[in-house]
C-alpha cells in the first residue's frame, strides 16, 4: 500500500513538469497554428498547452517566454507576447522533429522550399540567416534557414519583426 502511494505521489508530482515543454513534435499549419498555440492566445491558454515551466526574456521590448527541452539549453520554442495576447510564436535552435503540414522538416534542404510553397519573399537577417515569408491571413508563416537547411518556423502577427 505505501509503494503505491509513494508511486502516486511520485507520479502526480512529475506530471506537471513532463507537460511543461513545447511538443516534441511540432507542426506548423500555415496561418493557424505553431507546436498547438495560435495567435491571440491568452497567457493563460499558453500555460495551459505548454506548461509554467519557462524562462522569461530579460531584453526582449515584448514580454518573451522560452520554453526549452532542457533547463538552461536553447533548443525548443519561444512565445512572445503584445497587450496580453500572443503575437508571435517560433522555434528556437533547430528542435528536431518539428515540420509543416506539407511536410517540410526542420533539417531539410531549403531547396524543397518551392516545390511545396512556390516561390517566397527573402528577409536576410542579422546573424548569417534568412526568413522565407508565407502571408495569410492568419499571421504571417515564416521559415527560418541557415546554411541551406531550414532552422526553424515562425507563426507571426503582422505586427511582429520577422527576423528573430
Amino acid at each position: 500500500m505505501r509503494r503505491t502511494i509513494l508511486a502516486l505521489l511520485v507520479a502526480a508530482v512529475a506530471a506537471p513538469a513532463a507537460a511543461a515543454l513545447p511538443p516534441r513534435h511540432g507542426l506548423l499549419a500555415p496561418g493557424r497554428s505553431l507546436g498547438g498555440l495560435r495567435l491571440g492566445m491568452t497567457p493563460a491558454q499558453v500555460r495551459a498547452a505548454w506548461g509554467s515551466d519557462y524562462g522569461r526574456c530579460r531584453g526582449c521590448a515584448q514580454p518573451t517566454w522560452y520554453y526549452t527541452y532542457r533547463r538552461y539549453h536553447s533548443r525548443g520554442a519561444a512565445v512572445q507576447f503584445r497587450r496580453g495576447r500572443v503575437e508571435a510564436i517560433f522555434t528556437l535552435w533547430a528542435p528536431t522533429g518539428w515540420k509543416t503540414t506539407k511536410g517540410l522538416y526542420i533539417g531539410d534542404n531549403v531547396d524543397r522550399v518551392p516545390g511545396l510553397y512556390g516561390t517566397l519573399a527573402r528577409a536576410d537577417c542579422p546573424g548569417n540567416y534568412y526568413a522565407l515569408t508565407m502571408p495569410s491571413p492568419g499571421g504571417v508563416n515564416v521559415i527560418y534557414v541557415v546554411n541551406e537547411k531550414i532552422f526553424g518556423f515562425g507563426l507571426l502577427s503582422f505586427r511582429a519583426p520577422i527576423c528573430r
